[in-house]
């Protein structure tokens, strides 16, 4: 797998980021991971709170290879550069088949069940998945947002999807070691229902959905993939059956969040 180019080193001469073309806030570079020091940076973020159109505003950094991103403390209170960043522990995201990865995960966890398969895309067209991504965004930096606070990003990586795998992100270790397998079924999620990776903290995910499932039965494909990705949602959520969990938190729904114990 080539390497892309790392923007980011550029900005410890030039906090601005004019030479990459845009006009970024006071922030700071981050390389620190759970082995030490990282060779670049991985991400950049802000020293103060975001504005609720500061997310579309680094739209453009994708021009340079840069994807934006909104991160939070959480629970923890806990910002990126003590979330245990381990980029020397991940693979690359297309290397691995989404089916393949679900499936040993539902098998794994539904011993009696066989696993139903990907969801189909829905029929409906979708919507533009960044501004579907940037309302999101909005929403979650709005007063009395559970991320209230949350500060905006920048993270260099071929796609959104493979944003977690490209600063090495360890929220889901207690459930899978390799985050770029994740990756991959967001790539896919990407793909086929419009997702965009809006906001990480510690162990927390947050994506938008351009193209939600319209109808209960779409709904439940598509929890079923959930589980399998993330079991916590359901082990440890509001909704502890599959049908309830897809009727509340995956149907006609603009974003979807995932917590790893």
């Amino acid at each position: 797998m080539a390497t892309l180019p790392n923007p980011l080193p550029a900005l410890a001469t030039d906090p601005s980021g004019r030479s990459v073309g845009l006009r970024l806030p006071p922030g700071k570079l981050v390389d620190t991971t759970i082995d030490g020091t990282w060779h670049e940076p991985l991400l950049w973020y802000a020293d103060e709170p975001a504005a609720p159109r500061a997310w579309a505003d680094l739209l453009p950094a994708r021009r340079a290879g840069l994807h934006p991103l909104l991160v939070h403390g959480g629970h923890r209170k806990e910002w990126p550069e003590e979330w245990d960043l381990s980029p020397e522990s991940v693979s690359y995201p297309g290397d691995h088949d989404t089916e393949d990865i679900l499936a040993e995960s539902w098998e794994r966890l539904s011993e009696d069940e066989e696993w139903p398969g990907l969801a189909a895309a829905p029929q409906e067209p979708s919507a533009d998945p960044d501004k579907e991504a940037a309302e999101v965004a909005s929403i979650l930096t709005d007063e009395g947002s559970w991320m209230q606070g949350a500060r905006v990003a920048l993270v260099p990586a071929r796609r959104s999807a493979d944003i977690p795998a490209a600063i090495g992100w360890s929220g889901p270790v207690n459930h899978e070691d390799d985050v770029a397998r994740l990756c991959a079924v967001l790539r896919s999620w990407e793909d086929r229902f419009g997702i965009r990776v809006v906001a990480l903290t510690f162990d927390q995910l947050v994506v938008s959905v351009a193209a939600p499932p319209t109808t209960q039965a779409e709904a439940e494909a598509v929890a079923a993939e959930h589980f399998a990705f993330c079991p916590d949602n359901i082990h440890q959520g509001r909704h502890t059956t599959l049908p309830a969990y897809a009727t509340h938190q995956v149907l006609n729904q603009p974003a979807w969040t995932f917590w790893w114990d």
